[in-house]
């Protein structure tokens, strides 16, 4: 083999392990930092206003979440589709995506019971939460009489308002 011929040869291979690595960070996927996080519930309070009470979902930090929200005669668990009891006359039903009521370990990710009476409120009788399952957070008002409901998220802190008229 000439010289020619193998300094050819070994610039051809360099050229191939150079493009080699250049294809294989270009593949390379990006860093799952870079990806925002999705928000966790860390505590739901209640607050009596002029007109409406209002129930607010504090959350972590991390994506914002899709909310939809529906008034019905009957809430269910989110996975098993049972009935979720809670008091009330009437429901409204909450669903937060992607969100979590849990923490890695699985246990909850705020401090109140799963369900709870909100006496000081004039339409909503209590709050519950009815499922933490695949990235959806399932949220029931137990309310007196149907009237109308606003929900909308706000942001630094983040949260998911719930206001139901009186």
């Amino acid at each position: 083999m000439t010289t020619h011929l193998r300094r050819g040869l070994t610039a051809l291979g360099t050229i191939a392990i150079m493009l080699g690595s250049v294809l294989a960070v270009a593949a390379t996927p990006a860093s799952s930092a870079t990806q925002p996080a999705i928000q966790v519930l860390t505590n739901i309070r209640t607050g009596l206003n002029t007109g409406f009470d209002r129930v607010v979902l504090d959350m972590s930090d991390g994506q914002r979440p899709d909310v939809r929200y529906e008034v019905t005669d009957e809430l269910t668990q989110d996975g098993s589709g049972e009935i979720f009891w809670l008091t009330g006359e009437y429901f409204v039903s909450v669903v937060v995506n992607p969100a979590y009521a849990h923490d890695i370990n699985g246990n909850p990710s705020f401090p109140q019971p799963q369900r709870f009476r909100t006496r000081n409120l004039h339409n909503v009788m209590a709050v519950g939460l009815a499922g933490d399952f695949e990235g959806y957070v399932s949220i029931g008002l137990g309310i007196r009489y149907q009237s109308w409901v606003r929900v909308f998220t706000l942001t630094a802190p983040n949260r998911v308002v719930i206001d139901v008229g009186h």
